[in-house]
């Protein structure tokens, strides 16, 4: 292809448009479908310990003439306005119904080209699977029940369905934000709170109070963690949530409010829930 006349500092950030080699290349809306996907991927990645910034269309400029925003980008996102020099270091991009196959290798060339290590494209139609791309590496395909990996720009591994099922999203966001406090998991908050009130219980002296004394603890560890997950994500606790939480006895109920937790739009949300 020739040498287009144009450059990224002629675009606006609105744009509908990305640039190759000079060339405009307009860019379409997302479907439903693509968009949902995209909207759980963004959570999921962005909740990981290791991630700092993560960015949704965000233009990344690695020359002049070149401007591509992946779906997702994870890393080297600065809080400034204008194009991202460079590229980010893991890239995702959504691909359903309709899409131009050969402006997608194009794009995917030039953000490994510029050093992107690791873009990961997420196949909606036809059976669902996530293609694997690495400079300098074949590309290999994971299908659900297997896990993706970008060792340098993620903690955890990602379940390939993660990227586009809620639910599943939902749980490895819970597990992402507990260890951004300091905790392994769910499961190991609530046995930390455990043996805790079995410690208590054990003072009494009774084998009731050490029974009572597990209970309270498991649901001291939940009420511990609602707190974890919220501050994690941003929210400030209040004094009145403390309060109520601390009203709230029953484990499985606390359970359902960690869950929610990692997905409420805000705080006062979990406040009105108790």
């Amino acid at each position: 292809m020739s040498h287009g006349p144009f450059r990224a500092d002629q675009l606006r950030p609105g744009d509908s448009y990305e640039l190759s080699n000079g060339h405009p290349i307009h860019c379409l809306p997302t479907g439903g479908r693509g968009a949902r996907a995209s909207s759980v991927g963004s959570s999921v990645l962005a909740s990981d310990p290791a991630v700092e910034s993560v960015g949704f269309d965000a233009g990344f400029s690695p020359s002049p003439d070149v401007l591509r925003a992946p779906d997702i980008s994870v890393g080297n996102i600065p809080n400034e306005p204008g194009w991202v020099h460079g590229v980010p270091m893991l890239a995702i991009e959504y691909a359903d119904t309709g899409q131009d196959e050969q402006d997608l290798a194009t794009k995917l060339q030039e953000l490994l080209d510029a050093g992107t290590r690791y873009i990961w494209v997420v196949r909606l139609t036809g059976p669902r699977r996530v293609e694997v791309h690495q400079a300098g590496k074949k590309m290999s395909l994971a299908h659900p029940g297997e896990e993706l990996r970008a060792p340098g720009a993620l903690a955890n591994p990602v379940p390939v369905e993660a990227l586009y099922d809620g639910e599943v999203g939902r749980e490895v966001i819970l597990r992402n934000l507990l260890q951004r406090k300091g905790f392994d998991s769910l499961e190991a908050v609530e046995a930390e709170g455990e043996a805790r009130g079995r410690v208590e219980g054990e003072a009494q002296g009774r084998v009731e109070g050490e029974a009572q004394g597990r209970v309270e603890g498991e649901a001291q560890g939940l009420r511990d963690a609602v707190v974890a997950v919220l501050t994690a994500r941003g929210f400030a606790v209040g004094d009145d949530l403390r309060t109520a939480l601390s009203g709230a006895q029953d484990p499985v109920f606390l359970r359902s409010i960690v869950q929610r937790a990692a997905v409420a739009a805000s705080a006062e949300e979990i406040l009105t829930a108790l």
